[in-house]
């Protein structure tokens, strides 16, 4: 099944050089190859049955084949050993620490602002400042809770920072269910591989949630705010919910009353302390931001606003996912922890700046073109598999609005063996590990390996069609 398969000059995750596997995969090579393409195909039924009877879906809104899908799941799992995600969980802890801070200062002092080392038409560009966020004390001093920070690895295997999701960063439901269907499917060899354990996510999401609730000496009451089961994300949100033993609720399941949050129930009504929102600011109160919307509750920023509510994320921290913000995160580093980044970004280039949109313009063939608001992969140029046509148009929008664009290289990303037909071929791989930051920061060990289903594709995103496989980190080795 490995006869035919090609590195193509890739740093390739399993494969050290042609038919040589890395000593940490040896162990998960051996199974593959002693399976078989008939046994491999049975389990690959048996997981995709799973998927389906558990009703693990995301939506596709523009797909007109259907909306609901079923997760695309690859059964080879990523592996990562101890000591390389030593270093991951050292630099993502820096990295969520310094994206606290820099929220904070963002909407306090602005001191890194008046220090020269971000533009601050940079920031009060942003869609996704929010002025009424100023001098507003959150619980905590914490804005970003959960976040989700996409690592690449490029052609020589470093990793490398794409994008930190800031807002309300998805896919950890598929992480749990992911290692939920592995164990069934290889569960002797899950055993002898000795992986790091990620079911207790649920329980560290919901003690980070605790840690601000304005009543602290009380069992606070939380729920997961969904905007509802049309959302592509719908089933992460009930999951979620129903592993923490919260309640999933919609806006108008909520009202605000004496300045405070109540929930409607069957008894009558109940406060509310934390909502952990999956409601994007916008839509979150119709009295403070889009006054259409049905989606949030109405007068929720002013009780936020008086401290009798916590937000989970913060409002406002749209700012730190801001793309045209993320070149500044290794300097965010050295300006509020006074340390180097351990992990390196991708080398951007910002098109607000006239000297950066020249280069953009003139190197469009070789890069990639990203908005700064869009999350998804949506709106991207794939400068070197564009058209000149597609080229021009986009050159066309860079100049008309520079703020809204940055540019990247073509990274070749990393390779992972995947299961084609009756036989192994490489594709394009990325990993958003799952960070939680509450009384103490911490980082699930793993996260959600995104693969691209097509043959030298670079985008893994699953809302353009990609699939997802389990990431195993592994326990160290006893020195015994």
């Amino acid at each position: 099944m490995f006869d035919s398969y090609e590195m193509d000059g890739l740093f390739d995750e399993m494969f050290e050089k042609p038919g040589v596997p890395r000593q940490f995969y040896q162990l998960v090579h051996q199974r593959l190859i002693t399976l078989g393409a008939g046994a491999l195909a049975q389990r690959r039924r048996m997981a995709d049955l799973c998927f389906r009877n558990q009703g693990i879906t995301f939506t596709v809104y523009k797909d007109t084949a259907g909306v609901e899908k079923i997760f695309p799941f690859d059964l080879v799992p990523r592996l990562i050993p101890a000591v390389e995600w030593s270093t991951i969980e050292e630099g993502l802890v820096q990295r969520i620490t310094a994206l606290n801070m820099f929220c904070h200062d963002i909407y306090h002092r602005q001191s890194i602002l008046r220090e020269k080392i971000i533009d601050p038409e940079l920031i009060y560009g942003a869609k996704m400042l929010r002025r009424e966020m100023m001098g507003v004390n959150v619980p905590r001093d914490i804005y970003i809770h959960i976040c989700g920070t996409d690592l690449i690895r490029d052609a020589q295997g470093r990793y490398l920072v794409l994008e930190d999701n800031c807002r309300s960063p998805s896919g950890v439901s598929y992480v749990l269910e992911n290692r939920a269907v592995m164990k069934r499917v290889f569960p002797a060899l899950f055993q002898n591989a000795r992986v790091r354990a990620i079911e207790d996510y649920p329980h560290n999401l919901l003690c980070a949630l605790k840690h601000i609730s304005p009543r602290p000496s009380e069992t606070p009451c939380i729920v997961v705010l969904t905007p509802g089961v049309f959302n592509s994300a719908y089933f992460e949100h009930s999951f979620l919910a129903r592993q923490m033993g919260v309640e999933l609720v919609e806006g108008r399941d909520l009202l605000v009353e004496n300045n405070f949050i109540y929930m409607r129930t069957t008894t009558g009504l109940k406060r509310v302390d934390v909502i952990y929102r999956r409601v994007d600011d916008d839509f979150l109160d119709p009295l403070c931001f889009r006054p259409d919307s049905f989606l949030g509750i109405p007068g929720v920023m002013n009780v936020y606003r008086m401290g009798n509510v916590a937000l989970a994320n913060a409002v406002g921290t749209g700012i730190a996912d801001d793309k045209a913000i993320y070149p500044f995160v290794p300097d965010m580093i050295r300006f509020y922890l006074r340390q180097e980044p351990i992990l390196p970004n991708v080398p951007t280039y910002i098109c607000a700046r006239a000297a950066d949109r020249q280069y953009v313009l003139e190197h469009l063939h070789e890069l990639v073109v990203k908005p700064t608001n869009e999350a998804g992969g949506y709106g991207m140029l794939m400068g070197h598999q564009a058209t000149a046509a597609e080229r021009g148009e986009f050159a066309e929008r860079i100049k008309s609005e520079p703020r809204n664009f940055i540019a990247q290289p073509v990274v070749q990303l990393s390779q992972h063996p995947g299961i084609v037909d009756s036989h192994f071929e490489g594709r394009r791989i990325d990993l958003r590990p799952y960070i939680l930051c509450g009384q103490r920061v911490t980082v699930m060990p793993g996260g959600l390996t995104r693969v691209a289903l097509k043959k030298g594709s670079l985008v893994v995103n699953s809302s353009q069609g990609g699939g997802s496989k389990d990431t195993w980190v592994l326990e160290e080795e006893d020195n015994a």
